[in-house]
This record gives structure tokens, C-alpha cells and sequence, in this order.
């Protein structure tokens, strides 16, 4: 059988199967969990709370900064990416595995974990404000979560038709009809991930009940970025688990003429490792429990 959609871009849809391309996307994302991680400030014996845990890359990253008597829980709504995790956990005891949602962690009980990592998980969810309450319902008094998402509205908002960095480039036309493939068929899809800014997520920690809420928030527009590898490559990949490859969404938007003029232009681009310009904007939040039982 093959692996859910969770499972298949995590494995090779998010990455066209490339071992160059993993490992630029490796490099970039080590740095959002190091960063998650830090958040975290962990002791050698806390219970992580890993929620969205994907292939690992954050529970793994914990398991190293834990000592024998820490464990980390993987909770992810895939089956499929959990048994990856089990593989790559082997026998180690310290982990253990449970299929949830961020917004029902019911098979975790109240107050038992030290510490709820999330990276790129709300972005998912319909029900946010109801994650942030699991979260604080399943951390023990002093316990911390620390988490990053990325606040697609702005790029949105600001380059909302830059699909690959290319700016106002001779193809820009081909661009945009790609981009509306996205945008016109995967409405309902996408719009958890963009109906919702920085701000909410603070808001989110503090009505749940969250104190010592710190938000980092960064923003770029139109930055340097590393060039198109490969346009094959690039067009095997998608931007997300619930959308269409580049490929698949040029093929939908573009007739044969137009898919070869927006070709020869991504391949000579490539080919002259012309850099793209990046616009995003990420925030990492850590936040506490109260100590007191009595906090809302």
C-alpha cells in the first residue's frame, strides 16, 4: 500500500526525490529546529511532547539533548510517518509513538509532559486556539512549549503571484496562471494556512493560558536566495502535502506552447545559477505553564 500524503511529501514529494535538493531543504530546516529546540530549554530527564512530529526532525533532535531518563512522544495524524519514526528510533526506549491531532491530543493525559514542540504544524489546523488548550492541558505546571510556524499571509499579501522567486521576469504571465491553479482549486485547502498572522499566535498562548509568551518574528522581502538547482527537479516538488507538484499545476494551467516557452526560460536560469529572491516571514514563540494550578 502506498504511504499516506503525509507520508509521500515527506519522502520525496517535497523534495522531487533529490538527494541534492534534501539536502539544501535539510540544511534550512536543521536551523528551525535548533532554534525550536533552544526554546525548549530542556533538562536531561523531561517527557517532549513532539505534536506534528513528521519524519522526526525535531524528537530526534531532543532525544540527543535528553539523558537516559527523558522521553519524547511522536504525535502525528499519519500512520505511516510515525512507523518511518519507529524505524528510525529502533530499540531506543525513550521514545514512544501516538497517532493524534495538535487539536485532540486525547490519548495524552493531563500533566504529564514537560515540554510541546510543534514546526510547521498549525498551518494545518482549522482548530488552532483548541491546539494552544491542548497544549497547556497536557503540560504539567511549569512546563514549555516551543514552537515555529511560518505566516504565509505575508507573502501573500505582499508577492502573491511570485511562485519561484523569479520577480517580474519575461515569463511572469506563465507564472501567474501556474500560481492560480494553486489559489483557484485548493481554496478551502490552503486557507488554514494563510488566515492567520503572528499576532494570533500570540493571542492563541495567552487565551490559553500561557505566561512568559515571547514571540521572534522575522520578515524578508525579495532577499537573495539560492538559485533553481534543476527545473525538472523543481517541478516534481510540492510546496506542501495537500497540493499539486510544480509540474502537475504547469501541466493543469499551460498549454504545450506555453509549458515550453516557461521550460527554456527555468532551465536557462538554472543553468546560469541566476540566484532567486526570497520573501517569507517565520515566528518562533515559547511560552510556560504557570507554576499555579489556579491559572485560567
Amino acid at each position: 500500500m502506498a504511504p499516506d500524503k503525509w507520508a509521500q511529501w515527506l519522502l520525496t514529494r517535497r523534495d522531487g526525490n533529490s538527494a541534492s535538493l534534501r539536502a539544501r531543504n535539510a540544511r534550512d530546516v536543521a536551523a528551525f529546529r535548533d532554534r525550536v529546540l533552544e526554546g525548549a530549554d530542556l533538562a536531561a530527564d523531561d517527557v517532549v511532547l513532539d505534536v506534528g512530529c513528521g519524519t522526526g526532525l525535531i524528537g530526534f533532535g531532543a532525544l540527543d539533548r535528553l539523558g537516559p531518563d527523558g522521553h519524547v512522544i511522536f504525535s502525528d495524524v499519519s500512520l505511516d510517518v510515525l512507523d518511518e519514526c519507529r524505524r528510525t528510533a529502533g530499540d531506543d526506549r525513550r521514545c514512544s509513538f501516538v497517532v493524534a491531532s495538535a487539536d485532540d491530543l486525547a490519548e495524552i493525559a493531563d500533566a504529564s509532559v514537560d515540554v510541546v514542540t510543534t514546526r510547521s504544524v498549525l498551518i494545518y489546523s482549522d482548530r488552532k486556539a483548541a491546539a494552544f488548550a491542548e497544549f497547556f492541558r497536557v503540560l504539567r505546571p511549569g512546563g514549555r512549549i516551543s514552537l515555529f510556524e511560518p505566516i504565509n499571509s505575508f507573502a501573500m499579501r505582499l508577492r502573491p503571484d511570485d511562485l519561484f522567486g523569479v520577480g517580474t521576469a519575461p515569463v511572469h504571465d506563465l507564472v501567474a496562471k501556474v500560481r492560480d491553479v494553486y489559489r483557484g482549486t485548493t481554496e478551502e485547502t490552503m486557507r488554514p494556512m494563510m488566515d492567520f498572522d503572528e499576532r494570533d499566535i500570540v493571542d492563541w498562548a495567552v487565551t490559553a493560558g500561557f505566561e512568559a509568551v515571547e514571540l521572534d518574528y522575522r520578515a524578508q522581502v525579495d532577499v537573495p536566495a539560492d538559485p533553481i538547482e534543476d527545473w525538472e527537479t523543481l517541478k516534481r516538488v510540492a510546496p506542501n502535502p495537500l497540493v499539486p507538484t510544480y509540474g502537475e499545476a504547469t501541466a493543469a494551467a499551460l498549454t504545450d506552447d506555453e509549458r515550453e516557452r516557461l521550460d527554456t526560460y527555468m532551465t536557462a536560469l538554472a543553468a546560469a545559477g541566476t540566484p532567486t529572491r526570497r520573501t517569507m516571514a517565520t515566528a518562533f514563540l515559547r511560552a510556560r505553564r504557570p507554576h499555579s494550578n489556579n491559572a485560567v
